[in-house]
């Protein structure tokens, strides 16, 4: 009996994680840029002793991936707005300062005239982290160059203050962080890519399919169900054949 308990364990184990990887879609439904995860499982088949390979198999998770397709832009009209054009990510300094790429572009000016993302990331010029100056207005074209107006300037005559790392992970291998940001292996950096291209005034939504992620989110929960009635079922076989044991002593 204990080989079906720990098969059943193995299901659960998966079962949890990918409840966890679920839920987290679902809170981020509506996060500005957000990727969803996929979790993938598979069947690890036991060996024995003799080199055999045993028909019973433990479930395994695999590697978490990120789910790269496209969410919806929304135009909205505000100059500091971005969405990223193809597969571009954008350049932000991580909180533990290495940097890193995501598809947020709600951008903002702090009072420091630090350029950060909607949740305080700061984001990679040509030199790093970009700094403005005040400014009458501020935009961005579309290849990234960021125009201002100085304070009593001419509005007509704008100048370039920086230009927005853009990049672009085709052929690179990246993961996505706990932190929901896209990393290079051994805390790499990416060279920027003239050829990306971004949107002024629109952002881009999660690529979450809610109605999908609810349905996940219940197959999870009855499959869970399935493996504490298989446990059930195994304690109760477990207990019925020790209490024939002690009929026939």
């Amino acid at each position: 009996m204990d080989q079906l308990i720990y098969t059943s364990l193995s299901a659960m184990k998966t079962l949890m994680a990918k409840q966890v990887m679920t839920a987290n879609n679902l809170a981020n439904v509506n996060t500005t840029g957000f990727r969803g995860d996929m979790t993938n499982s598979e069947a690890v088949y036991l060996g024995s002793g003799d080199g055999s390979v045993s028909a019973r198999a433990q479930a395994a998770n695999g590697k978490d991936s990120p789910d790269m397709g496209a969410g919806a832009a929304v135009a909205t009209g505000r100059s500091l707005d971005v969405s990223l054009d193809g597969d571009a990510l954008l350049a932000v300094q991580a909180t533990d300062g290495t940097e890193a790429y995501t598809r947020r572009g709600d951008l903002q000016v702090a009072d420091s005239g630090l350029l950060t993302t909607g949740d305080g990331l700061p984001v990679m010029g040509e030199g790093g982290p970009i700094t403005l100056p005040p400014a009458d207005s501020v935009k961005i074209d579309k290849t990234g160059v960021i125009w201002l107006v100085p304070l009593g300037g001419d509005p007509n005559a704008p100048v370039q203050a920086d230009h927005i790392k853009l990049v672009s992970a085709k052929g690179s291998s990246i993961a996505k962080g706990e932190d929901g940001l896209f990393h290079v292996a051994d805390n790499g950096a990416l060279p920027s890519d003239p050829t990306a291209r971004l949107t002024t005034g629109s952002l881009e939504g999660s690529n979450v399919n809610v109605t999908k992620t609810l349905t996940d989110m219940i197959d999870a929960s009855r499959a869970w169900e399935t493996q504490v009635k298989m446990l059930s079922g195994a304690k109760e076989m477990d207990t019925s054949t020790a209490e024939l044991m002690n009929v026939q002593d």
